[in-house]
């Protein structure tokens, strides 16, 4: 599988895309004033401890203080705080393990969402490109995503690999699934990464005051070396000469094999436009998505879940009715599962595609779906067709979806997709007008609406407004204003 990485690089974003057999496969963006927090590791201070919820808060630097449970602290913390011949409890309660004006070492573990602080965890880990370490552990696990027969073998070569730790802590391991094929000298130079990482941090544990930012994640231009770089990948071309060269010192240290790779993209167009990276990032953000048949594919994305539905639409084939329906569910298969990675949706999934008769066509469009899901970085499970002849999947949430990042709700329909019809506004109008003359008694009425609305009610439902103003006695004046939204409206006493 050919694959190719373009970076768009700007002091404001950060945008790249994955691109695959000549189509765009994924895109990831990183804003700089809106980059995320989880990773970042902090020389915190507790400024509050509250034993009913089992939680303390602590500032480390941020507009609000952080959050820290009981369950993130390290287990055996609390041995130091305990009486002389005092038992520890089996989970030792929070107001034991830490105490207001503590200096403690934690990790983001949720960024800042609305009113509520970040999430912390005092269990450190230090992502590699192959290994994640946890220094405050002597675990060893492996990917779930690794093959079951690889996964003791990959561990009994780290184990080897991992050798002697300082005062008898060696440091735990998982095994990320990019190290599958690594080889013995890679996982070596990861572990040595990693290490020299974590001692940058212990003294910076030991020297920095608190709050301190001790260590802050990898950069998206960095991460793309390290998380989405493969060994198929031919080229990363970025268009930026600064960030190429911090690229290439990045890699030399520490990613080797991608140094010949990169390249400065020098073209007299942008580069997105190699692929029309931006017309792709247009699709991803509407509703329906066409087919080359001539059928289409419309995705709605809710809180709960994502709803895809199939539908032939212009594609009429060539032979019979059923042999349409299973040319249409093949190429949706693989729309599907590009634009799941694209959109990066996570979650339920519900797949509704056309109605499929035979079970060799069904089974064929399941295969299809697998086959594009396999290459998608990030976990999914695909399950069976339903009685109702509905498939679900399941994917990974890992990040905010392309929507959210890039969109937000309608300030006219508030994310329903739909407004009230200037008819009905008129109605809603005529009734208010009705129940404030019952409640006052002004000289006139003013109504301040949509162009629309005045439109209709000075035309088709003029008899309607005369006939009202008849009724209570006072006379309505229309006042259009193209500002307001269709179903915006006031009514001014006078």
């Amino acid at each position: 599988m050919s694959q190719e990485i373009l970076i768009n690089w700007s002091p404001q974003e950060t945008r790249v895309a994955v691109i695959e057999h000549g189509a765009v496969q994924d895109v990831l963006i990183e804003r700089s004033l809106e980059r995320g927090l989880v990773g970042n590791v902090y020389m915190g201070k507790v400024t509050r401890v509250l034993p009913g919820m089992q939680s303390a808060f602590v500032d480390v630097g941020l507009e609000r203080a952080a959050f820290l449970h009981v369950a993130d602290l390290i287990p055996n913390l609390a041995a130091k705080h305990l009486k002389d011949g005092e038992a520890a409890p089996a989970v030792p309660p929070i107001e034991r393990q830490v105490f207001e004006g503590q200096s403690i070492l934690v990790q983001v573990l949720k960024d800042p969402l609305g009113t509520k602080g970040a999430r912390l965890s005092a269990q450190i880990s230090v992502a590699g490109r192959l290994l994640v370490y946890l220094p405050q552990d002597d675990h060893v696990g492996v990917s779930q995503k690794i093959p079951a027969e690889q996964r003791e073998a990959l561990r009994k070569r780290l184990l080897a690999l991992r050798g002697e730790g300082e005062g008898g802590q060696l440091g735990g391991y998982i095994l990320r699934t990019n190290a599958e094929d690594a080889s013995d000298e890679e996982l070596a130079r990861d572990i040595a990464y990693l290490k020299a990482m974590w001692a940058r941090i212990k003294a910076g544990s030991s020297t920095q005051p608190a709050p301190s930012l001790l260590h802050q994640d990898l950069s998206l231009v960095q991460r793309v070396l390290r998380d989405v770089a493969e060994p198929q990948t031919q080229h990363i071309r970025i268009d930026s000469k600064e960030q190429l060269a911090a690229m290439q010192a990045f890699a030399t240290h520490f990613m080797p094999d991608t140094l010949d790779k990169l390249s400065l993209y020098q073209g007299e167009r942008m580069v997105f436009d190699m692929y029309n990276v931006d017309g792709e990032i247009a699709t991803a953000l509407q509703r329906r998505v066409d087919l080359r048949s001539g059928g289409y594919v419309v995705i709605d994305q809710t809180e709960a879940l994502t709803t895809i539905d199939v539908n032939t639409g212009g594609y009429v084939g060539a032979k019979n009715f059923e042999e349409t329906i299973f040319k249409t569910n093949l190429e949706a298969a693989q729309t599907i599962a590009r634009q799941l990675r694209l959109r990066n949706l996570g979650g339920i999934v519900i797949v509704d595609f056309i109605d499929m008769h035979t079970d060799k066509h069904r089974d064929a469009v399941l295969a299809e779906l697998q086959k594009h899901l396999s290459r998608d970085r990030t976990k999914t499970s695909l399950g069976g067709f339903s009685a109702l002849g509905l498939l679900e999947l399941t994917r990974k949430r890992t990040r905010e979806s392309l929507a959210h990042i890039l969109s937000t709700e309608c300030p006219v329909c508030h994310g329903r997709g739909a407004v009230k019809t200037a008819r009905t506004v008129c109605y809603d109008i005529l009734r208010e007008l009705l129940t404030e003359a019952r409640n006052f008694n002004p000289a006139m009425f003013r109504v301040v609406a949509h162009t629309s609305v005045v439109d209709m009610l000075q035309d088709e439902e003029s008899a309607h407004l005369g006939g009202l103003s008849a009724f209570i006695g006072k006379p309505i004046a229309l006042q259009a204003d193209a500002s307001l939204s269709p179903e915006l409206y006031n009514i001014v006493l006078s």
